[in-house]
């Protein structure tokens, strides 16, 4: 990243400086194998390094599990990602030429980026589907949304992602009426009808049963190569189930990195992390 750095940040400011000017499909690089850059970034609250110079890269299409001990900067990396948090210094690039700093929140989620928070955020009122419909809607308001005949296409979409979720058959259920984890599906459907090239996810399993734990793995599993995936989680045996590459975090920074096995048996990740 470093080597390019200079000549991704000119190529941003040239083609997304100040507005979504162009489509995503023609601005978004990934000629280099990566879709994120972290490069050197630091964030400080009130002396305190919440990030420490962290610097790392997610592939096109890869599943990465990022875990490590609370206060480890996992949270302030995502909102440095989104754009809710300002880095005091380093890059942040979404592929190739796209400086992620120079974009508010929703410009970030419009060129790509889908965060899910830990706690499910559905429309409890609207059934299943009605949730899809919004999400697939993009900006337009309520309202409208919901007065709109869904075209061919638009509903082919929900259909697809209602099998996607394992929610097919409680498409006209109440999503007030769902179970925690199937909660936690609908609204990785909501995401996924955005269309998002990367997705970050806060602990999508917490609290759910070991069943709809499983079903999450299988879920998230069927998405690898489609979508690219950051997922925080401190549940071992699920990020065992779904991880290509784990990045452990410790004090701001990327303490250890590898197979799930590889950073288990790594005494400094034992240490600060999983214990003796």
């Amino acid at each position: 990243m470093n080597a390019n750095t200079a000549e991704a940040r000119q190529a941003s400011q040239r083609g997304t400086a100040g507005g979504l000017s162009r489509p995503l499909e023609d601005t978004l690089d990934t000629r280099h194998g990566a879709i994120l850059y972290l490069d050197d970034v630091t964030v400080s609250f009130d002396g305190f390094r919440a990030l420490n110079k962290l610097t790392l890269d997610i592939g096109v299409g890869e599943l990465r599990c990022v875990i490590g001990p609370n206060g480890a900067g996992k949270t302030t990396m995502m909102d440095v990602i989104t754009g809710k948090t300002r880095p005091d210094s380093g890059s942040v690039f979404f592929g190739q030429t796209i400086d992620l700093t120079r974009h508010a929140e929703p410009e970030i989620a419009q060129l790509g980026i889908g965060r899910k928070f830990q706690k499910p955020t559905v429309f409890e009122a609207m059934s299943v589907q009605e949730n899809l419909e919004l999400a697939l809607a993009g900006d337009k308001s309520v309202r409208a949304s919901l007065m709109a005949r869904l075209t061919g296409a638009a509903r082919t979409r929900i259909d697809e992602l209602l099998v996607t979720i394992r929610l097919a058959d409680l498409r006209q259920r109440p999503a007030g009426l769902l179970s925690h984890g199937q909660k936690q599906w609908l609204e990785i459907g909501m995401l996924l009808a955005q269309e998002p090239r990367l997705l970050l996810l806060d602990e999508p399993v917490a609290g759910m049963t070991d069943a709809e734990t499983e079903k999450t793995a299988e879920l998230l599993c069927s998405l690898r190569g489609r979508h690219s995936m950051m997922v925080v989680e401190h549940d071992m045996d699920f990020v065992g189930q779904i991880a290509q590459k784990v990045t452990v975090l410790a004090e701001g920074r990327v303490l250890a990195e590898g197979s799930l096995a590889q950073v288990q048996a790594d005494e400094r990740v034992i240490e600060v992390y999983l214990g003796r």
